[in-house]
Order: structure tokens, then C-alpha cells, then sequence
């Protein structure tokens, strides 16, 4: 379940409000008109070639950013590269689903502790709508606390949190969770509280208004947060036409295409770009199915063609690190 499908139901739910006559990105001190991306990767932790897909587009491509999953089973395998790079601009992906067949995890404030987070199967809830069927905030809100603590007891900060299959924005009472845990902890949350362009054309023919997001965004950044303004989410949506053969080449110019197309759409502000950019390899084909689609991320964002894209149009790369940094300096 993509995000844009959660924030459904929250968006009717809220009042509305305008859209901010600025950008978050001029709150924050880049010059009017500035493009600002950050370029995320999910997922990390997965699997080796979560982390492997992660850390080369991060040192070598135009990944700026990522998240990493705390119930899975590589993530000590990722914290010890962070302990030789600790300024790598990594967040917590808080994950509250399990949604493979036949690799799964659990809960990591332990299954006595947030019965209704898990099936009978041990592991957490395949699907975001059987989490909100099941799980009560106040279970959500342990999960998601406890994957922080297990965190920092690995001696690293995470520099922001965000939401893995958006299952925190599934309801109004799993969202001010999320957004609580931000301000306690004193930590950016992805949230597109701006005006949310690529956001409205994802949900155009839905007839939804994402101008009530504008309250929330106000929130967190009355609370000191850093804000960003439009959502990129749809790593997941392409694919390969019909009839055209799933090979490196292919992927690489389908995606590659994707991104550029993407980038030409932006509006001024900070747009937050969702993939999944994995080394893939016949056991990772074991675990999902979703292979080609998260190859042709890692294969786009290792490219040439992006990275001079990104520079012919001034587009700035940024992190969730300089995002907050800047905040800290507005009053």
C-alpha cells in the first residue's frame, strides 16, 4: 500500500487550510525558486543487497539519503559500515508490516508486548490494513519507540524517521503517533506538508485536496522541524513495457528515463524522491518479486545521465541532516 493511499483518509479527516505562500525551502534559507531534492533510499537493512544497493548509490551515485528497517535481520550488517561512515544521512524506516511470504521478522518490542501487531505466524502483519485492523495506537506507538531505542543502544542517531508502506499515516490516531514521536525525540519526519504537487497529480482522479496537509505540516515545524514540501513516491509504479526483455540495459534506460522525467516536473522547494535501489541477486529473487523494480533504481541512480541532469539544472542534493540543521538556525 503506497502512501498516497494512506493519507486518504486523513486528508478528508482534517480541515482545511491554505497552502503556505513560501516554500519550506525558503523557511529553511535557500534562495526563491530553489530546487532541493532528496534523493531516499527505503529499505535498508532488508537484506545484504538492501544495504549493498544502498551504500554504493549513497558514496558513488545521487542518493543523498536512507532508512533502515530495525526488525531485519542485516542491520547490524548496515550500522557497521555506519560506524566508519557516521555521517551518513540514515533514518529509521519504521516498519510495522512483514509483508514477504517466506522471509519475515517480528516485532522488536518482542510479541507479548504488541499482541495485535502480529499474526499467527509470529511476524508482523503482512498488510497496512490488517496492522490498522488489529494493532491499538498505543501498541503502535511501543513498536515504533522500542525500533528507536534499539537504535541509538547501537550507538547511532537517526537523523530523521519516516514510514515503511505508509502504514503510520493509516489512520488519524497511528499519524499523531508518528508525529509525536518526531517532537519527542527532536527528529524530522518525512511528511509533505508544502504544496505537494507531484503529491495532487498522483491523487487527481481521486478528487482528493492536499491542502489539508498544510495543518500538519505546520505542526512540525512549530515544533522546530524541518518540513519538506512535495512527495516523489512512485518508485513502485513503473515497469518495463510489454513485450520488452527484463535486462540490465533495459532497466537502466527505463528507469534512468523515470527519474529524469521526474526531476523535469519539480516545482521549487524540497521535494523528498521515495526508491528502493537494491543489488539484486538470485537469493534476494527469493525474498520478492519486486527485483526489477528495485534494480532500476539502484541502475538510475548510478548513472551518469542523472547525475548530469541534477547539475545542468542547479538542482541542489541535500540530506534530512542539512534539513534540520538549517532549522536549528531559524528562529
Amino acid at each position: 500500500m503506497k502512501l498516497f493511499y494512506a493519507l486518504v483518509a486523513l486528508l478528508f479527516l482534517s480541515p482545511a487550510f491554505s497552502q503556505p505562500s513560501i516554500t519550506y525551502a525558503e523557511k529553511l534559507g535557500y534562495p526563491k525558486g530553489t530546487r532541493v531534492v532528496i534523493m531516499h533510499v527505503d529499505d535498508v537493512g532488508m537484506s545484504l543487497e538492501s544495504n549493498q544497493g544502498a551504500i554504493e548509490t549513497m558514496t558513488k551515485g545521487s542518493s543523498t539519503s536512507c532508512s533502515i528497517m530495525m526488525p531485519c535481520s542485516w542491520v547490524p550488517g548496515y550500522f557497521h559500515f555506519l560506524k566508519e561512515h557516521p555521517d551518513t544521512d540514515a533514518g529509521l524506516h519504521l516498519t510495522l508490516t512483514s509483508e514477504w511470504k517466506d522471509y519475515r521478522w517480528g516485532p522488536v518490542s518482542g510479541k507479548s508486548q504488541v499482541p495485535g501487531l502480529v499474526d499467527s505466524e509470529g511476524a508482523l502483519w503482512p498488510s497496512v490494513q490488517q496492522v490498522a485492523q488489529h494493532a491499538s495506537p498505543d501498541e503502535v506507538d511501543k513498536e515504533i519507540r522500542a525500533q528507536v531505542e534499539k537504535c541509538l543502544a547501537f550507538g547511532f542517531k537517526p537523523t530523521h524517521f519516516d514510514s515503511h508502506m505508509g502504514t503510520l499515516f493509516a489512520t488519524p490516531a497511528f499519524l499523531e503517533k508518528y508525529i509525536r514521536l518526531g517532537i519527542d525525540y527532536k527528529t524530522p519526519i518525512m511528511f509533505p506538508g508544502g504544496h505537494n504537487t507531484l503529491i495532487i497529480q498522483q491523487l487527481k482522479a481521486m478528487g482528493v485536496d492536499l491542502k489539508q496537509t498544510t495543518a500538519f505540516g505546520e505542526q512540525l515545524w512549530n515544533a522546530g522541524l524541518p518540513v519538506i514540501d512535495d512527495l516523489q513516491n512512485e518508485s513502485y509504479a513503473p515497469h518495463l513495457p510489454a513485450g520488452v526483455a527484463v535486462s540490465t540495459e533495459n532497466l537502466k534506460r527505463y528507469k534512468t528515463e523515470f527519474y529524469i522525467n521526474a526531476l523535469k516536473n519539480l516545482r521549487p522547494g524540497i521535494t523528498y524522491f521515495i526508491m528502493h535501489c537494491t543489488k539484486v541477486s538470485p537469493q534476494f529473487d527469493a525474498i520478492s518479486n519486486s527485483g526489477p523494480i528495485r534494480e532500476g533504481d539502484y541502475l538510475a541512480m548510478m548513472s551518469d545521465e542523472v547525475k548530469a541532469y541534477i547539475k545542468k539544472e542547479g538542482i541542489i542534493l541535500t540530506t534530512m541532516r542539512e534539513l534540520m540543521e538549517r532549522r536549528s538556525k531559524v528562529k
